[in-house]
């Protein structure tokens, strides 16, 4: 094939996808349904023009186009891995995680109801053996929920729902390619009626190998990036080479899911890259990605396309009818999860609420596209599969991706009207109204300013203040019709626009790296949630919301729990540095919020709105406060050091600034710009490293500023300080309760508890300690100690206990003053104490 003929073609295919998209704007349809049309009417055309004799001159052009080598590999190794690479470095993860029920159902579960559901459907209505239909069953069940996902942004649809379908967009194709290859060996070996117990317990064995092959190489792929922390290229160049050797080594060297290979890589760096690379690099890295995802993308729906007129040829009248089972059973698959299982995992707290109108755009909106088409393609291209099962399968994976195309992607956006879903709540529009009445009023400030400084002739400046004026008059007086909107709804948009500001603030500290780049994506999910819970649950949404940022979760209780048991101290130094800067980003950004309530948002809701945010905010801020004070009380070394770390950054910051500034007055010429910037970088690559976190020396050193252990000999500290367990608590929680005997003392390093015993409370806090009674007069005093405050707890086993008691005299009047305090005997304390 000529060279010059093929890159014309393909400089012709980027000359469409770049028309493609303002031709879809203006048709108002999903981009992939015009790509394909597209792409079907380039291959018809080069039918049309081979076979005719009146366009002889452009038979070279439809020779090449007809001959492109459009295989399924083509497909599998180059362009799949492109995209699904590119979706992962896109994602939220921590935010996914948060609706992790929901994806898995639509993405795995869903898939798997598919499969079955065509699968049967076809064996009893075709001649075809079941492994067969089953194999067509997956071809067809995954979908491409771009065009919902595109009009869903496109109405301001909830983030969480996009969330939850962008999430089933890079599963689904995981575990519908993953039942596909197994299948497709059942296939192969002509194997008619397979066990599918025996065939699902193959399945974990490809998630599992995938999964594997792609962490190792993710975490490879990072190892050379910090190796060439200085060559933005090199890091670029490594992250394009990490999908594509993930899944080919997990297709072709461990007979794992490729597909799995390459989103776990993805999610793998996702989650550690961040923190290993800078942050523009880690900008360039997913804008470069989302370029080539964009061009994958539309490439593949495109020659796809124009493989349709191809599979089609050999089509019959009873195919139809075929076409039309794979149709019903597919759609009413989708509909069992969405409107059965859905509602019930709802139900039971599992899963957030997916309102009825937005389950069924999205039971409308499950488009197929290209992956469908190039896994037919797969089968048709296989000289081991038997010819009647390689023409169905061709047949009815292309006619029913033309029937959700065709019908499905040109209604959904009517279907969407249809169901209310691109229109505002009562009031989100009242809201806006408010919202243009305040900004024109500020406009027409500015407005007159500027036309008095530019001295603009009276008369047009008169006539153009008139028009505004009537336009001011309407937006009032439209304000003032929507003056009943409750307080209660007022609060909720004020939580969300404060939510949203405190994400904007977030996005500019990042730009000027004060917020490092390990933790920005974490305070941003923080944040995105703030935002989510205010809309979804008000001013409560927006508490529990702001609780859970700060608490300790399950992960941490893990970390604790391997440095207690298993000695894995790693784990829970890390986290417990990451805790130590969120909190000091989240005070970072905290601080500019109130005055964004002052200038803002009492503009709009008022004065009594305002006060109660204010208080909200307060709140927030007390128990932030806290838990940073409990973690400086703890560790008071590398609190230090984070601090200074801040300020350093800080300083690097300014001074670049100051350099620039320089730059573009012409001070300093581009040389010693550039010289500058680069010591600049070297100073801050060393500034961006988080000192490291020794739990064992900073808990000794905890234990020499408690009260309690004063007078221990050195040695006798450090041995104590080994012995000590930690235990983290969230406010509210119970550490002890009446029914449970103490069997270990507690010693509180941070925070506050309060003990409740025969219908009498106190209040422990830093330096006291509980459940020694318990232990030394060997019975149950019936009592419940509960957190108030996130709290650090220090835990002494019984033995060690009594052995320390006996050595401190501090320690020994500690114990005796406490039972006098809580009403008891001190007589009754055994004699040794």
């Amino acid at each position: 094939m000529d060279i010059v003929v093929v890159t014309t073609i393909i400089a012709s295919l980027f000359l469409i996808i770049g028309a493609a998209e303002p031709i879809a704007m203006q048709l108002r349809l999903p981009f992939s349904v015009i790509l394909a049309a597209l792409g079907i009417l380039i291959g018809v055309g080069a039918v049309f023009f081979l076979r005719t004799d009146l366009t002889d001159a452009l038979n070279p052009v439809a020779e090449a186009i007809l001959a492109l080598p459009i295989r399924s590999n083509i497909f599998l190794y180059v362009f799949l891995p492109t995209l699904l690479f590119q979706a992962t470095l896109g994602m939220n993860l921590r935010r996914m995680l948060d609706d992790w029920v929901p994806i898995l159902v639509l993405a795995v579960v869903a898939v798997i109801v598919a499969t079955l559901s065509v699968g049967f459907a076809l064996s009893w209505t075709s001649t075809l053996p079941l492994v067969a239909c089953l194999l067509i069953g997956a071809i067809v069940s995954t979908t491409d929920p771009s065009a919902v996902v595109s009009i869903f942004r496109s109405i301001s649809a909830p983030r969480r729902l996009a969330r939850i379908i962008e999430g089933e967009s890079l599963l689904n194709d995981a575990a519908a390619i993953a039942l596909f290859g197994l299948f497709m060996g059942f296939v192969m070996l002509w194997v008619p009626d397979p066990s599918l117990g025996d065939a699902f317990k193959q399945f974990p064995l490809l998630i599992a190998g995938g999964a594997f092959t792609g962490w190792i190489a993710a975490r490879a792929a990072t190892w050379l990036m910090a190796l060439c922390d200085r060559h933005d290229l090199a890091q670029l160049s490594i992250s394009i080479a990490l999908p594509y050797l993930a899944y080919i080594i997990a297709e072709q060297s461990i007979g794992a899911s490729g597909v799995i290979a390459v989103v776990a890589s993805g999610l793998t760096l996702n989650l550690i890259a961040p923190g290993r690379v800078s942050p523009q690099i880690w900008a360039n890295m997913r804008e470069l990605w989302d370029v080539l995802a964009h061009w994958a993308g539309a490439l593949i729906f495109i020659l796809a396309a124009l493989l349709i007129p191809r599979l089609l040829e050999e089509v019959r009248v009873g195919d139809f009818l075929l076409i039309g089972v794979v149709i019903l059973a597919a759609i009413a698959a989708r509909g069992v999860v969405l409107f059965g299982l859905m509602p019930l995992l709802t139900l039971v707290r599992v899963s957030p609420v997916v309102e009825r109108p937005f389950r069924a755009a999205i039971l409308w909106g499950g488009l197929r596209g290209a992956v469908t088409l190039a896994l037919a393609l797969a089968v048709t291209e296989s000289v081991l599969v038997p010819p009647e099962t390689k023409r169905l399968v061709g047949i009815l994976a292309t006619g029913f991706t033309l029937f959700t195309l065709v019908v499905q992607g040109t209604t959904l956006r009517l279907i969407i009207g249809w169901l209310g879903l691109d229109r505002l709540s009562p009031i989100d529009e009242a809201l806006s109204r408010q919202v243009v009445a305040v900004s024109l009023q500020t406009v027409r400030q500015d407005v007159a300013e500027t036309t008095e400084n530019y001295e603009l002739s009276h008369d047009i400046v008169r006539a153009e203040a008139k028009r505004f004026g009537e336009r001011l008059d309407a937006a009032v007086k439209a304000s003032e019709e929507s003056a009943d909107i409750l307080d209660r709804d007022r609060i909720t948009l004020g939580l969300i626009a404060l939510a949203g500001h405190e994400r904007d603030t977030i996005l500019v500290r990042m730009r000027e790296r004060t917020i490092s780049a390990r933790m920005a994506e974490r305070v941003l999910s923080d944040a995105d949630r703030l935002i989510e819970s205010a809309r979804s649950g008000g001013r409560s949404g927006y508490q529990r919301a702001a609780r859970r940022s700060i608490t300790y979760g399950q992960g941490f209780r893990t970390a604790v729990f391997l440095n207690n048991r298993l000695g894995l101290s790693r784990p829970l130094a890390s986290m417990t540095a990451d805790r130590f800067e969120l909190l000091l980003s989240q005070r970072l950004t905290m601080r500019d919020l109130g005055t964004f309530i002052d200038t803002r948002i009492r503009r709009i809701h008022g004065r009594r709105v305002a006060e109660l945010l204010h208080e909200l905010l307060t709140r927030r801020m007390d128990a932030l406060e806290t838990a940073l004070e409990g973690l400086q009380l703890q560790y008071p070394g590398y609190a230090g050091e984070l601090e200074r770390r801040f300020i350093r950054r800080t300083a690097l910051r300014l001074e670049e600034r100051e350099y620039t500034i320089m730059r573009e007055d012409g001070l300093i010429n581009a040389e010693v710009y550039t010289a500058l910037m680069q010591d600049l970088a070297k100073r801050r690559a060393r500034a961006e490293e988080r000192p490291r976190l020794d739990i064992a020396l900073q808990r000794t050193e905890l234990v020499r500023q408690l009260p309690l252990f004063a007078g221990l000999e050195e040695g006798a500290l450090r041995r104590l300080g080994r012995a000590l367990r930690t235990r983290y608590a969230d406010a509210g929680e119970v550490i002890l309760d009446k029914e449970t005997p103490a069997k270990s003392v507690f010693f509180i390093a941070s925070g506050a508890v309060e003990l409740e015993s025969a219908g009498q409370s106190w209040r422990l806090g830093r330096g006291e300690m509980f459940g020694q009674m318990t232990v030394l007069m060997q019975r149950s005093l019936r009592a419940e100690v509960r957190a108030i405050a996130p709290s650090t707890l220090l835990v002494l086993n019984e033995t060690r206990f009594r052995r320390l008691l006996g050595r401190s005299d501090v320690l020994q009047e500690a114990v005796r003053a406490s039972a006098v305090k809580r009403g008891l005997d001190p007589t009754a304390i055994p004699p040794n104490v």
